[in-house]
């Protein structure tokens, strides 16, 4: 008695693949950006690579464990951002970022070494025109009480508001820095960079005021800063703001960046302005509440990398709960930025740019095109060997391939728009293998029912006993493949993860379409008159065989 389950309403299971479809698809044309194309990987469309060499404050060679620590920092800062098709590996003693697109400057702000320090600010002074003695920075008034805790600018206070600072040097300093001497050709680029750590600390992080008074006079914040990431925390630290127009005097760290559990970025809506906001664990908390009790109407700076991102007033204290903001220039990618920089935690070296370049797509385009032409090549042969052993079922398994193939498109452009998933040649190579495993499928089926035939069914009868016997065989199959697929995603890194994800992404629609599409129509084919002549779907042969097996049974039991 052939199986209930299965033979029935095929046309409701077409019905409801073709439903599916049409959801994607709306998805596809009608949110979003409404591109109705895949995002590419850095192979098709190029992007940027930029080459990091780590600095050590005392010149050693970095450890491979502090490497492989900083790799998966930015790994994760990598994913917060949602760049999908980025790559970062480690190349001896560097970190290689390979972003696509032509946004380059998003590589670089990955490697951002994400050190972030609260110090007091004992002194600032405009980074422009410091001819004059440098003043001490005045506090302000204290604001309602409604007002954030960390407003952009100041307003001048009464002198009991200010800060104790030390005594200014009565004479004048040069503007401009002084004249570095030359370069010691004898020292290694490590050495060098070890020296140049050196004497920034020794200038710039001494407790000799006059020698701060120096620091800041001849600070120059146009010039890329070799403390980036390596100074002291413990002893104070001249500096300038990342937007260059100030310089700071700054006491020893109050608290440290370690100290923050999540960082999250917003706008704020009475101020229009983007902004940072930090939750500290349970001693940071602490720490902010007695730091904000210290230096009511006084400035505190949130230092990162050694610049100061803002210095804001603390309008009032102590500040409990563990939660502030960081206000600044910011637009919404860059607090984004620093927010998911914060939220995954500092890199344990400091780093420094040695080689940006721009990838082109050329070459990847032109492999794109071949790898296309040879999968449509071999799909065509496909097809045609079935035309040619199945006849008409042949043209079951094209109707099969060409909704799978819609299928796989539509999904890998929502996973560019949703998860940032960018399609790569390794990627293509898995989608072309899937679809190849589709094919498999539809010959397991095809081979059940020529099995049932042999045994003297006729073809409406042995195409429901055929699926009964195929689709166990078929979902075993996929299940190993799908497996394989999972644990090379898991274990593999770079652009075999795009292969392995394509895999076992065409591997589930492989079983989602053998059920909703191949079997029902096999199984509508069976019911009429046309597809059940021999000579339509090639199953001539096997009936022949059957009826002189059955012959041969015959004879045997006469005699």
């Amino acid at each position: 008695m052939p199986p209930s389950q299965g033979s029935a309403h095929p046309l409701r299971l077409i019905g409801v693949y073709a439903a599916l479809l049409a959801v994607v698809y709306a998805l596809v044309f009608f949110t979003g950006d409404k591109s109705p194309t895949p995002k590419l990987g850095i192979d098709l469309q190029g992007g940027t690579r930029v080459t990091l060499s780590a600095r050590t404050p005392d010149g050693s060679k970095p450890s491979q464990d502090s490497l492989k620590k900083a790799q998966d920092i930015i790994e994760n800062r990598v994913n917060g951002l949602g760049v999908g098709g980025s790559e970062v590996v480690i190349d001896g003693d560097n970190i290689v970022i390979t972003v696509p697109g032509d946004d380059g400057q998003q590589a670089r702000a990955l490697a951002t070494t994400a050190k972030l320090y609260i110090r007091p600010v004992l002194q600032a002074v405009p980074a422009a025109g410091r001819g004059a003695t440098p003043q001490p920075t005045p506090g302000t008034q204290p604001a309602p009480a409604a007002q954030p805790t960390t407003p952009e600018t100041t307003q001048p206070a009464t002198p009991e508001t200010a800060e104790p600072v030390p005594a200014p040097q009565q004479r004048v300093f040069p503007a401009q820095q002084p004249t570095q001497p030359p370069a010691d050709p004898s020292l290694t680029p490590t050495e060098e960079a070890t020296k140049e750590i050196q004497a920034a600390r020794a200038l710039r992080q001494s407790s000799d005021p006059s020698v701060q008074q120096t620091a800041l006079a001849t600070l120059d914040c146009g010039k890329s800063d070799p403390l980036a990431g390596n100074d002291d925390p413990a002893l104070p630290l001249v500096t300038c703001s990342t937007d260059g127009t100030e310089v700071f005097l700054l006491d020893k760290s109050r608290i440290d960046g370690q100290e923050i559990k999540d960082a999250t970025s917003g706008l704020n809506q009475q101020q229009a302005r983007h902004e940072v906001y930090l939750d500290f664990k349970s001693a940071g908390s602490d720490a902010w509440a007695t730091l904000t009790g210290e230096y009511v109407y006084k400035r505190v700076a949130f230092v990162l990398d050694s610049k100061v991102v803002s210095a804001p007033v603390v309008q009032q204290g102590p500040q409990q709960g563990g939660r502030t903001q960081i206000s600044g220039n910011f637009t919404a990618t860059s607090a984004k930025e620093l927010a998911n920089t914060l939220k995954y935690g500092s890199l344990p070296l400091s780093f420094q740019t040695s080689e940006a370049e721009t990838v082109s797509a050329t070459l990847g385009l032109s492999s794109l095109k071949a790898g296309l032409l040879a999968g449509a090549v071999g799909l065509i042969v496909v097809l045609l060997y079935c035309l040619t052993y199945y006849r008409m079922l042949g043209f079951v398994t094209g109707l099969s391939l060409v909704a799978s193939g819609f299928a796989v498109y539509g999904i890998m452009v929502l996973l560019g728009r949703w998860i940032g998933f960018t399609l790569d040649l390794a990627g293509i190579a898995g989608l072309i293998i899937g679809i190849g495993m589709t094919a498999d499928s539809f010959v397991v089926f095809f081979e059940r029912i020529k099995d049932e035939m042999r045994e003297g069914r006729s073809f409406r009868s042995a195409a429901p006993r055929g699926w009964q016997r195929a689709r166990r065989t078929i979902l075993s199959g996929n299940a190993v493949s799908f497996i394989a697929a999972a644990v090379l995603y898991i274990l593999a890194v770079g652009q075999v993860k795009g292969f392995a994800f394509t895999l076992g992404l065409t591997t589930i629609l492989d079983v989602v379409v053998v059920f909703l599409v191949t079997s029902p129509l096999v199984l509508l084919a069976s019911r009429t008159a046309f597809w059940s002549k021999p000579s339509v779907n090639g199953l001539g042969a096997i009936q022949q065989i059957a009826r002189e097996r059955k012959a041969a049974e015959a004879a045997l039991g006469k005699a």
